[in-house]
């Protein structure tokens, strides 16, 4: 199993802080996907904002249909997180 540096929560500072701090207000703790990224805090942030934008505000699809979308293609995809 491969492992990435993370940056622990107590650790965080600055940007990275805010960007835990909103992860956990939005799911309740912060996702093994945000704390791999922790170490580029600018290209988490672009990361989480594309996310936001299509998981989280509204669109064409509901948030049940979103979710089911992005577990198939986690699952067609082989990724178990």
């Amino acid at each position: 199993m491969a492992w990435i540096t993370q940056v622990p929560d107590d650790d965080a500072t600055g940007r990275l802080a805010r960007i835990y701090d909103d992860a956990r207000a939005r799911s309740g703790g912060v996702a093994g996907i945000i704390r791999v990224m922790s170490l580029d805090p600018p290209s988490l942030a672009g990361s989480m904002s594309h996310y936001v934008s299509v998981m989280k505000k509204p669109n064409a699809l509901s948030p049940d249909r979103r979710e089911m979308l992005a577990t198939v293609v986690s699952n067609v995809n082989d990724c178990f997180y």
